[in-house]
């Protein structure tokens, strides 16, 4: 192919994407800002930077975050071939060495013959060619112009306001009902979970005294009135939750017959309804104070968390309105967006993104048809998510089993997990076999 392919950004998707296309035979450009400039979270020289945690979570294939990266190494991600040579001990998790998991990356990328390195800062992406734009959640200035106008207006966000997300079925029923404000009991599309002034009160105190994630440098401590976190609201008194997002006017509990002292509201986050959304809870405190404030509301005091609630700088497109599920711009479909500027969130979610773009990338260099992956899978799952027409406003997202389609038949929670991988595995080598596709190493067993 004499085509090249230009990635704008070095992290962990543009890496992926680089690696993934050269691979297939594809001349890639990478231009990254380092080692000439850095933004405010980096600091090391090298590609691949981890800039958080060292984690990349759950190492089991009965997990989803664990499943995705399992399909990851079948599908030959040179992400995952890294983390395992640059793995240090962690239980159950896989967690890296982060210098040794970026020289590694930063090796293949710089050594290998297909890609050739450019330090510098892209403005304005090129009037034709294709490119993978993998620039990460803190892209500005003119480039961030320049995608907002190909994606069209208002479509790139700036600012992450993300509520927490409890699947469905782990919400105990007895301590809530469905109905909408002033709407008859029973009917609506709203959860209630209702709080009594003793509960409330307990509620309140691990609230206001829960521990907050401190705000790195380059954010701002000013949150917008609309997207307010919720701690602060109920910093400014406690009856301020209870005009919010707590108010309980217009509903009735069919326990007591009777109004709710505190109401929290779920609403389904997707059409089938497996995952709903606390309306209101974004919050910037520890996932640790979170569980332990969320779990005081009765109805929830069991409940699995898909995702737990954030506030943090983020630039991220409006991917449903804005993408196909190939991960191209809508608009113009030579440009493909990985990592988080394309919705997703998690190193490990933005190194798949990656690995998608790159193979989407070369298929479309060398004429032949772009690859969605089966939605049973757990990277078919990010872009369910991606693609999620029915979230009222669109929010980026971990994978979880909720984005995967429920099995055929309801199994404990203890055996669900693995039954999703071994059907994720499957249709996962089917998709491959009928795309053309070898495996890198073969899926892990589970009984």
């Amino acid at each position: 192919m004499a085509a090249e392919l230009l990635i704008i950004g070095g992290g962990l998707a543009g890496c992926e994407a680089a690696l993934r296309a050269a691979g297939a035979g594809v001349s890639v450009r990478l231009v990254d800002m380092k080692p000439a400039r850095f933004s405010p979270a980096h600091a090391s020289p090298l590609l691949g930077e981890l800039v958080c945690s060292n984690s990349l979570r759950s190492a089991d294939p009965a997990s989803a975050v664990g499943l995705l990266k399992a399909e990851m190494a079948v599908l030959g991600s040179h992400f995952i071939e890294a983390a395992r040579a640059s793995a240090v001990p962690a239980g159950k998790a896989l967690a890296v060495d982060r210098e040794r998991f970026a020289a590694r990356l930063d090796n293949a990328v710089s050594s290998h013959a297909l890609i050739s390195r450019e330090a510098g800062r892209v403005e304005e992406l090129p009037a034709s060619g294709v490119s993978i734009v993998a620039t990460g959640p803190l892209t500005d200035g003119p480039l961030a112009e320049n995608i907002a106008k190909l994606a069209g207006g208002g479509s790139l966000h700036f600012y992450d306001a993300i509520a927490p997300i409890v699947m469905t079925d782990s919400v105990d029923m007895s301590r809530a009902f469905w109905q909408d404000r002033y709407a008859e009991p029973g009917v609506g599309d709203y959860l209630n979970c209702p709080l009594s002034r003793e509960e409330f009160s307990a509620f309140y105190q691990a609230l206001t005294t829960g521990e907050q994630v401190p705000l790195h440098d380059f954010e701002s401590p000013r949150f917008f009135e609309g997207c307010l976190p919720i701690e602060v609201m109920a910093a400014r008194g406690e009856k301020t939750l209870l005009f919010g997002p707590m108010k309980p006017v217009g509903l009735e509990d069919p326990r007591s017959g009777r109004r709710p002292f505190a109401v929290v509201q779920l609403r389904k986050e997707d059409l089938g309804g497996r995952l709903m959304n606390l309306v209101g809870f974004q919050t910037k405190l520890t996932h640790a104070a979170q569980l332990q404030a969320f779990r005081l509301i009765p109805a929830l005091a069991g409940a699995e968390f898909a995702r737990l609630g954030s506030i943090h700088r983020n630039s991220f497109l409006d991917a449903p309105r804005a993408l196909t599920p190939q991960l191209a711009l809508r608009a113009a479909p030579q440009v493909f967006i990985a990592g988080q500027l394309s919705g997703v969130e998690g190193y490990v979610e933005s190194a798949a993104s990656g690995l998608l773009c790159g193979l989407n990338a070369a298929r479309l260099l060398s004429g032949e048809p772009l690859l969605t992956p089966p939605p049973t899978t757990a990277l078919g799952g990010l872009i369910t998510h991606l693609m999620n027409q029915e979230a009222k406003s669109f929010q980026p997202s971990n994978i979880n089993f909720g984005l995967l389609p429920p099995l055929a038949q309801r199994l404990p929670k203890k055996e669900r997990g693995r039954a999703l991988a071994r059907r994720a595995f499957g249709d996962l080598l089917a998709w491959m076999a009928a795309q053309g596709l070898k495996p890198a190493e073969a899926p892990p067993l589970l009984a």
